[in-house]
């Protein structure tokens, strides 16, 4: 990612079928049908620990669902657990998943400026043992979950959240899926990446100036090397974050929400659970 681009960037920023328990939906953000209902979520915040830092995600369920039930990781961008990721778990809660927004940083802790938000996420880009290491730690909160279905779990990220869900699949975690919006696609080694056990899709804005041309191609050879099954989407005229309403309409800065990319992008979101999820069954 260039640094004039990052510092704007994560700043600013039916489908599956009955049988499964998740109902169709729409793009967040997008007004629900004249008299449809909504459900009812429980929301709760719940601490865990990776090592000696104390963490705290938010988890939204509906009560109203029955039996073992997919669970979804959704991990925020690098200004931290914000309620852009929130928003997000909620959506997924309401069509059936048991839905735990992450946290990377530290209980409380949010990005109050780019620089900050730069800070923070800078050891996770240096690091990825750490970077891997703390989302493994909420997959094993989501899976001791006594509600969750540990066959049928999902991990999906924005932006560095992108980033944390790839090297999640990379290292081999035991995941359904994982989804990478609008994320940055490099790893320090590619070439030592084996076949992960989750299915990837990347949804990759075709205009987006954070991820270089030299970095995608190198993408698609780590994936075709390691025998991934893999796809990306890309969306034309999309640049970074486009699904965050709060990146502005000026692509011209390299960020900004793109309602078309935002709305495919959640569509073809369905259609990869609708496939993975059946499979895991």
């Amino acid at each position: 990612m260039s640094s004039q681009i990052a510092a704007y960037c994560l700043w600013a920023g039916a489908l599956l079928p009955a049988m499964m328990g998740i109902a169709a939906s729409v793009a967040p953000g997008a007004e629900a049908a004249p008299g449809g209902p909504r459900a009812r979520l429980i929301e709760s915040r719940v601490p865990y620990r990776d090592g000696d830092l104390a963490l705290e995600g938010f988890l939204a369920v509906d009560p109203s669902r029955q039996g073992k039930l997919p669970g979804v990781l959704v991990v925020h961008d690098w200004r931290g657990l914000n309620n852009y990721a929130k928003r997000r778990a909620r959506a997924l809660a309401e069509q059936g998943f048991v839905a735990l927004a992450i946290d990377m940083y530290g209980t409380g802790v949010l990005a109050d400026t780019p620089e900050a938000a730069a800070k923070l996420a800078a050891p996770f880009r240096s690091d990825r043992a750490l970077m891997r290491r703390r989302v493994a730690a909420a997959l094993a909160v989501l899976k001791a979950d006594p509600r969750v279905d540990p066959a049928r779990i999902v991990a999906i990220g924005y932006c560095f959240g992108g980033t944390c869900v790839l090297e999640l699949a990379r290292d081999g975690a035991d995941l359904a899926g994982v989804v990478s919006f609008h994320g940055g696609l490099d790893t320090p080694r590619p070439d030592a990446t084996a076949k992960p056990k989750a299915a990837i899709l990347v949804c990759h804005g075709a205009a987006d100036p954070h991820v270089s041309a030299e970095d995608l191609a190198a993408f698609c050879r780590e994936m075709n090397h390691c025998g991934a099954d893999w796809q990306l989407n890309m969306y034309g005229g999309a640049v970074h974050s486009f699904t965050d309403r709060d990146a502005g309409s000026d692509a011209s800065k390299g960020a900004a929400y793109q309602a078309a990319a935002d709305a495919r992008s959640w569509a073809d979101l369905q259609q990869f659970l609708k496939r993975i999820l059946r499979d895991a069954k």
